[in-house]
């Protein structure tokens, strides 16, 4: 069998490796013009190949795919993109217009959805679109209280840069921190308390402050001896009494939780 000249050889190493980058149409002119033998060897410019494409021959980079949607189609996209976390999907539905403050059937927003499953980077987007972070929805909950029950410092700091208001009450009549207490987010409490001017002491539709609920509702373990200790030395009344007149300190006690009952005692003193 014959074997290709070099120039054919060639010709075809590009075109195959071109047939990858460019128009098809382009590669196979480029094709056709290798089967008709190539370039004239003596240079006369008969039967010269095709020129190579030019930059224009290649795909433009692709558009952003929401726009010219409709607003529905938008809005419920992002609900989506809210609850997957798809940062970069959000980044392009908010610029092809997405309402940042659409609802869903319990009228949470995007920011709340994304709180609430705890998205930090689908958050932070949200709140540089100017999302608002005291959106209430349906449980009366908002992106910031939702916080208080995640336990989640990076969400939180997220949040902060948007000012919430943080005497939002949530459907217990509490701010943030008391349902941390309660479920043991020690880190999340002492960085709200350190960090934040919330009302330490704020005493909640059932007559409880954030150290009452540590104590009533906790295990009595170390995360909620952190608590009850992070409460105390930033301030927390340890006199405070529920409705029926018992302290934390005697709740503590009643329940055997002995570590917490030395704290309060020793604040007591």
């Amino acid at each position: 069998m014959k074997e290709p000249d070099a120039l054919a050889e060639s010709c075809l190493l590009v075109t195959f490796s071109t047939v990858r980058l460019v128009a098809p149409l382009a590669a196979a002119a480029l094709l056709a013009s290798c089967s008709s033998g190539g370039a004239d060897p003596a240079g006369s410019g008969e039967d010269s190949p095709t020129s190579a494409p030019t930059a224009a021959a290649l795909p433009d980079a692709p558009s952003n795919p929401y726009t010219g949607r409709s607003a529905q189609f938008r809005d419920r996209q992002l609900l989506n993109a809210a609850g997957t976390g798809d940062a970069d999907k959000i980044a392009l539905l908010v610029e092809a217009g997405a309402n940042v403050e659409t609802r869903d059937a319990r009228e949470r927003t995007p920011l709340l959805i994304a709180a609430t499953d705890d998205h930090v980077a689908a958050a932070r987007v949200l709140v540089g679109a100017g999302a608002d972070p005291d959106a209430l929805d349906v449980r009366h909950d908002t992106p910031w209280l939702v916080t208080g029950v995640t336990g989640s410092i990076p969400m939180a700091q997220v949040l902060l840069t948007a000012s919430p208001d943080l005497t939002i009450r949530n459907r217990f009549g509490g701010v943030s921190h008391i349902p941390a207490s309660e479920r043991g987010h020690a880190d999340y409490v002492a960085f709200v308390v350190q960090s934040t001017d919330i009302a330490i002491d704020h005493v909640n539709d059932l007559g409880w402050t954030a150290l009452l609920e540590a104590v009533i509702l906790g295990r009595g373990t170390e995360p909620w001896q952190r608590i009850v200790d992070t409460l105390v030395k930033n301030g927390a009344d340890v006199s405070i009494a529920d409705r029926d007149g018992i302290t934390a300190l005697q709740h503590a006690r009643r329940l055997g939780f002995t570590e917490i009952a030395g704290i309060l005692d020793r604040a007591s003193s």
